[in-house]
C-alpha cells in the first residue's frame, strides 16, 4: 500500500460556505488541502467533504487522518 505525501505536519483552518468539497488524500495536489486531480493512476482517492452551513474547519495536511471527510484528526501529533 502507497502512502501519501505528507504536505504539512499540522492542519489547515479553512472557512467553508456550503457545499460539497474533496479533500486531497494523496498529497500530490496543486490545491491543498482540496483535490485537484493529481492522484489519477493512483490507488488514493479524495474525500468528500459535505458542508451544510458556513463554518471553519481543520483539514489534515499530514495524510494521515482517519476521518471519512479529510478532517483533521491528531494524527500530526505522532508523526
Amino acid at each position: 500500500m502507497a502512502k501519501p505525501k505528507v504536505v504539512d505536519t499540522s492542519f489547515e483552518a479553512v472557512d467553508l460556505t456550503p457545499g460539497t468539497y474533496y479533500w486531497c488524500a494523496c498529497g500530490e495536489s496543486k490545491k491543498q488541502p482540496f483535490c485537484d486531480g493529481a492522484h489519477k493512476g493512483t490507488e488514493f482517492t479524495p474525500r468528500k467533504l459535505e458542508v451544510t452551513e458556513a463554518s471553519r474547519v481543520k483539514l489534515c495536511q499530514c495524510k494521515q487522518t482517519k476521518s471519512a471527510s479529510g478532517l483533521c484528526d491528531g494524527s500530526h501529533n505522532s508523526l
